[in-house]
């Protein structure tokens, strides 16, 4: 399986993000913002955190006009598979690719900590690894992690069982506790949390490393 890792001014998550694939059995092409096209083969796209071109304006919305977006978003068109955690989740939101925002969060301080999440829906690829109800600890590190979205969109998500991970104890003001949320055909998967730095042994555990094998493994035998 191959998977690309976008790289923006200011990724601090992106190397973190690419030993998760490989880790997971990927093979892993970084690709700068600048570029117009991913390599060839790819078959899912990893869009990291950090603070893409210094959050300036609104958390990703610079990041989202880089030419490469337009292949990121051409490649979710086209079914392909695509992965956003944090700033990445930000991009998503304001690529369109995922509904919503992410606000300030509601302290109005950075939050930096591991938490639980309750895992909500096993119905994806990135989530069929976990059985759904589990609790599991993933970190997070975010200054604008507040999800809201209008009544109507949030009451499809619930309906349609695409929020996939829900915080135990809200640490940022989101929308019913929503710390991720998947896209109407379940292949893109935006979430505040960091799976990729909860991934290795030395990292505490591995809870995070089951979400980039499970999201593996399901290409691997698709």
């Amino acid at each position: 399986m191959h998977a690309a890792v976008i790289v923006f001014p200011g990724s601090n998550c992106d190397r973190d993000m690419k030993v998760a694939f490989e880790n997971a059995g990927a093979k892993v092409s970084m690709v700068w913002h600048k570029d117009t096209e991913m390599p060839g083969g790819v078959d899912v796209i990893g869009v990291p955190g950090g603070f893409s071109f210094g959050d300036y304006l609104r958390c990703g919305a610079i990041a989202a006009n880089s030419p490469i977006c337009q292949s990121v978003k051409a490649h979710a068109d086209k079914g392909g598979y695509v992965l956003g955690i944090c700033n990445g989740f930000q991009v998503l939101t304001e690529t369109g690719l995922l509904p919503g925002v992410l606000l300030r969060n509601s302290g109005l301080k950075y939050v930096c900590k591991a938490l639980d999440l309750k895992v909500e829906t096993s119905n994806s690829a990135y989530t069929s690894g976990y059985n759904a109800g589990t609790t599991i600890t993933i970190p997070i590190a975010h200054h604008d992690g507040n999800y809201y979205t209008d009544d109507d969109t949030l009451a499809r998500l619930n309906d349609e069982d695409r929020v996939a991970f829900r915080y135990v104890e809200n640490p940022n003001g989101s929308q019913q506790d929503i710390a991720g949320i998947l896209s109407e055909n379940r292949r893109v998967l935006g979430m505040m949390p960091h799976p990729e730095r909860m991934a290795e042994k030395t990292h505490g555990n591995t809870e995070g490393a089951t979400l980039f094998s499970s999201l593996v493994g399901s290409l691997e035998t698709a």
